[in-house]
């Protein structure tokens, strides 16, 4: 039985694969797929989240946008959320911060820190 539900919302099904098995390093932990932000804040809605992994270019909802959604929503706004994108302009990351991210990953991702990101967001 999962401890930890990590939503992961990202429109390539090969980044979603890669980043699922980079999660899978951490004990107990449960990966909940997403295609994009519209996607993903149907999840959202439908389990109990702990953290959430974003891309910021996708089709329908962008990650900025469902960033600035999950923020400004009482359930959600505690929720960390680390931006995994090829973005990586200082603009685009002060942006993502800003807006209430809590950690911003550039592609390709390494997948040690990728989990090193995870535990420290969760103090695990």
């Amino acid at each position: 039985m999962a401890s930890l539900k990590f939503l992961v919302i990202e429109d390539s099904p090969t980044m979603r694969q890669l980043i699922r098995f980079a999660l899978n390093r951490i004990p107990q932990v449960e990966v909940v797929e997403a295609s994009d932000g519209v996607d993903g804040l149907k999840k959202l809605s439908s389990a109990d989240i702990d953290l959430i992994l974003t891309d910021i270019n996708m089709p329908i909802m962008d990650g900025i946008k469902l960033v600035t959604l999950v923020r400004s929503n009482e359930n959600y706004k505690d929720i960390p959320i680390i931006i995994i994108t090829t973005e990586g302009a200082k603009e685009d990351k002060d942006r993502a911060m800003a807006l209430g991210a809590n950690a911003y990953i550039t592609k390709p991702i390494q997948a040690s820190s990728l989990v090193s990101t995870v535990k420290q967001l969760l103090k695990l």
